[in-house]
């Protein structure tokens, strides 16, 4: 057996204590988040309460809770895109199994300790720091933060928040000011909280979904390229055809079947700034709203438009499709936030410049243009 090890997670005024009996699961705790919020190491002598998540690899105990949940009255549901089966006591324990990825979950004392026990380590690590992540937005949401759908920027404390729906162009627009200098807060969810008389924003943590041509147009493809070459890995959710088209030189888009959906590279947080030479941003305040959205033959411009702040921007309801609180984290708590916090964020958000934005394909032109926009906000 080995000895346990322990990370510890801090964002804001909230914390979460990572505890392992395999090292790499902690070490990726301290990876993944380590970029964008505090994380550290702790002797696993020292932890004694929560909020915690005891994440080991342990065949028996997954075994033992899987048992228990298909013995019982059970529902099935989808959490981070893979099938999940969910059963709930008397006592408020909510029992948990995913059966494909070999993992089982126990949440207890309210959400405060969260057991996961699982079959592989990488999926043990996975799984870890997703919920170690939910932790920390369930403390935030009760502190009165919320999250909103939204990339991030920030030159000076000052935070440029690009909002839309999937495709529309968020993460295109934060990586092509971060390729000017600007610092990259967040690539499709952010934080936002009223602290005083101004909006305060930290990052949400999470690997970046970048196409090929994106990729490409920024001059970073190759770096890509060679690094996997080295025998370097982006992070494991990148589809194995994305990986095999990188080593092939292959850059044209790839697509899901159906033709829907692009299959995009999936960046570590880490490696923006390890092989894009990318400054990261642990915090800032909000500052102004970009809009953008995607037009392949414009020429990039300010466009008129009335597109103002919803109830979709905010990370609950049916825009919150991948990470739902199955295991009640958060008390009951809107995925987005309070209803009170979401509405007072919505009115100071309400009170910033707004600016509707085209961009091309042209990758040159759209930096140049959000560069001079930013500059003069």
């Amino acid at each position: 057996m080995s000895t346990p090890t322990a990370t510890r997670l801090h964002a804001a005024d909230a914390s979460v204590t990572v505890l392992s009996n395999t090292p790499s699961v902690t070490d990726w705790a301290r990876r993944y988040f380590g970029s964008w919020w505090n994380a550290f190491e702790v002797p696993a002598s020292s932890v004694c309460e929560g909020p915690l998540v005891t994440a080991d690899l342990d065949d028996k105990a997954y075994a033992d809770l899987n048992a228990l949940v298909t013995a019982c009255p059970h529902d099935e549901v989808t959490y981070a895109k893979a099938r999940l089966l969910l059963a709930r006591d008397s006592t408020g324990t909510i029992t948990g199994v995913s059966p494909e990825e070999g993992l089982a979950y126990r949440s207890e004392q309210l959400g405060g300790h969260v057991t996961i026990a699982g079959r592989t380590s990488e999926q043990l690590a996975l799984a870890t720091a997703r919920i170690a992540r939910e932790m920390i937005r369930a403390a935030l949401l009760r502190d009165g933060w919320t999250l909103l759908h939204a990339s991030a920027v920030v030159r000076d404390d000052q935070a440029l928040l690009a909002f839309g729906s999937k495709g529309s162009g968020k993460t295109t627009t934060a990586l092509l000011l971060a390729s000017r200098g600007a610092q990259l807060l967040a690539n499709d969810r952010v934080f936002v909280k009223v602290v005083g008389g101004e909006l305060r924003v930290l990052p949400w943590p999470s690997a970046a979904a970048v196409g090929l041509g994106l990729l490409d147009a920024l001059g970073l493809y190759d770096v890509v390229r060679e690094r996997l070459q080295a025998g370097e890995q982006l992070h494991p959710t990148q589809h194995q055809d994305v990986t095999d088209a990188l080593l092939a030189d292959r850059r044209e888009p790839l697509w899901e079947p159906g033709g829907k959906r692009e299959m995009k590279v999936q960046v570590f947080p880490d490696q923006f700034s390890t092989w894009f030479g990318m400054e990261l941003a642990t915090g800032g305040r909000a500052a102004a709203l970009l809009f953008p959205q995607i037009d392949p033959s414009a020429v990039p411009a300010v466009v008129d438009g009335s597109r103002t702040l919803g109830e979709d921007d905010f990370m609950s309801g049916a825009t919150e499709d991948r990470y739902p609180d199955h295991f009640g984290l958060a008390y009951g708590i809107n995925g987005g936030g309070s209803d009170l916090a979401r509405a007072a964020v919505a009115d100071r958000l309400a009170g910033l410049p707004h600016h509707q934005v085209v961009l091309g394909h042209d990758v040159a032109a759209n930096a140049d243009f959000l560069a001079k926009l930013v500059s003069d906000i």
